[in-house]
């Protein structure tokens, strides 16, 4: 390594514990740089929310560090509770998941012959939308949707981390604040809830509704009885500390009725980031491809090969379609 090189004068442009994103978009707030631009996406025809919650108790659980001997807490600052999850295993079975399971009536999810829903690719890149299929006749008539009714269950599983700021006496009578963490299992839980959802016409369209539902979780928790000495339980001797808790299990679920569409938007053009600059390599190649039609205006024109009707035609050398000797003609 060269003598030079001070590995101290790397700068990565990191000034702060937390970050902002950087999309790439820029607009001077002038409308001269507005223009339309089509883009094939998912419109939402019909869309219900449903909250949902659950109580489990937990008894006797281990929280680490040990405290000490003869230690004991005098005072809860704060209880603090999240849900777990393992990044190098999503199927880890301590991961705090929802697992919805929903069935219709009035409509039904259209199968694939051997008894599997068709899914198909939703906003979020999985496979997470169900085609659904019903008689809309009777209400296209009348120019309005069909109603289609759904009973949802709702599984929750997995673990929480909670973590207690506690206030500590030791044996010395000094006091301390040590935060107490653990990883608990909750009980599983089993909910249940009703909804009601509208789709379109299932006649007058080239794609069928989609169905498309997602749930996000939160949890709290508290002492159960709010008391230290019930609920908290010190061993005089090593100091582990074992805490009876109730665990509060927030679920929010959002169902929707999804239709593709095209859409004519406002863009003020496309996003281009700035690039780290690189000592060696002076170009780059580009990563999309560049918009050439007749509304673009920096770009050269896109010269869209003659149509061609048949061969009888060519042939015959009809006037009507010798585009050769029609441009003579002009």
């Amino acid at each position: 390594m060269s003598s030079k090189f001070k590995p101290e004068s790397i700068s990565l442009g990191i000034t702060d514990r937390c970050c902002q994103g950087n999309t790439g978009c820029e607009w001077d707030g002038t409308l001269r740089n507005v223009r339309t631009e089509p883009i094939f996406t998912q419109k939402v025809y019909d869309a219900t929310l449903v909250n949902l919650q659950a109580l489990s108790t937990v008894n006797n659980v281990r929280f680490t560090p040990n405290l000490g001997r003869n230690a004991r807490i005098i005072r809860i600052l704060d209880i603090r509770c999240r849900r777990f999850f393992n990044p190098e295993n999503i199927n880890d079975p301590r991961n705090l998941v929802v697992d919805p399971d929903t069935v219709l009536s009035g409509g039904q999810f259209v199968k694939d012959g051997k008894g599997r829903p068709v899914e198909v690719v939703g906003p979020d890149g999985f496979k997470s939308e169900k085609i659904i299929f019903a008689d809309t006749s009777e209400c296209d008539e009348e120019g309005r949707g069909t109603p289609v009714f759904g009973t949802q269950r709702v599984r929750i599983r997995g673990n929480v981390i909670i973590e207690i700021d506690a206030v500590v006496q030791t044996s010395s009578s000094r006091r301390r604040t040590v935060t107490l963490s653990a990883n608990v299992p909750i009980t599983p839980v089993e909910l249940t809830n009703f909804f009601e959802l509208c789709i379109p016409s299932v006649f007058e369209t080239a794609f069928f509704p989609r169905f498309a539902e997602f749930c996000n979780i939160l949890c709290e928790t508290r002492l159960a009885t709010n008391s230290i000495s019930r609920d908290i339980d010190i061993d005089p001797e090593t100091g582990e500390v074992r805490i009876d808790l109730i665990i509060a299990i927030c679920i929010a679920c959002e169902k929707k009725i999804i239709v593709p569409v095209q859409l004519c938007v406002l863009s003020t053009g496309f996003p281009e980031l700035s690039p780290e600059i690189s000592p060696v390599c002076t170009t780059f190649p580009s990563l999309f491809p560049r918009q050439i039609d007749e509304n673009s205006d920096n770009d050269p024109p896109c010269h869209r090969p003659r149509p061609r009707l048949s061969l009888e035609a060519e042939e015959d050398n009809d006037d009507i379609y010798n585009y050769d000797k029609f441009d003579e003609d002009k």
